[in-house]
């Protein structure tokens, strides 16, 4: 059952105003044309799915799309938040902004306490990439549950891995569909999963 969309973490949500547009500029710009592709979306069950963030100028914290704001058209500053804290021992995230932080904040988390050098993650659906790379590039354990601490322990298990490192792509075994690019910045991260999916799209031509 595909229950992307659902948040499965405890949320310490302050709900005031703390993401600008401009801190969101270039993400919002990715994300628009990420949902033109319908690489973020929503199902015809109206569950979202997909969602991005970057690193904040405070390193430890990131600005991450909020829950369910997949099926959303364009986003504004109110359908982002600022991660402040988290704790996978507690499965705890604490947000402050207009919105909670999406499903998906504990396997961002991890990805940027992974790696100081990712600046940028983007999590997407798409089934025929998905089946096309399961297995070809790092995948997680088919028993890791998204937006999970194991979810989060996995994708740190796997960042220690030069492959990993190297592809800056990891496949979701156990949610199916979901694919994890990341990057220095937006513009990495984005273009490695337009060359990947490029890629696919050619080999199904043959």
């Amino acid at each position: 059952m595909i229950d992307e969309g659902y948040v499965k973490y405890q949320c310490h949500w302050i709900d005031k105003p703390k993401v600008t547009l401009a801190e969101i500029a270039e993400l919002n710009q990715w994300r628009d044309k990420l949902y033109q592709l319908n690489f973020i979306g929503q199902y015809d069950n109206g569950i979202g799915f997909g969602n991005i963030s970057i690193r904040d100028e405070q390193p430890e914290y990131f600005i991450i799309s909020g829950t369910q704001t997949g099926g959303i058209p364009h986003l504004t500053e109110k359908h982002y938040t600022k991660v402040t804290e988290f704790d996978w021992e507690k499965n705890l995230v604490t947000c402050v902004g207009s919105i909670q932080a999406s499903s998906e904040a504990l396997t961002h988390a991890a990805l940027y306490v992974a790696n100081p050098e990712i600046k940028a993650v983007i999590h997407i659906h798409r089934l025929s990439l998905w089946e096309a790379l399961i297995n070809k590039v790092p995948t997680t354990n088919i028993n890791c549950a998204y937006g999970t601490p194991e979810m989060a322990q996995e994708i740190m298990r796997l960042c220690q891995e030069d492959i990993t490192n190297k592809l800056k792509i990891i496949v979701m075994s156990g949610h199916k569909e979901g694919i994890i690019t990341f990057g220095k910045d937006l513009t990495e991260a984005g273009n490695l999963l337009l060359d990947f999916a490029e890629k696919v799209r050619k080999i199904s031509l043959i």
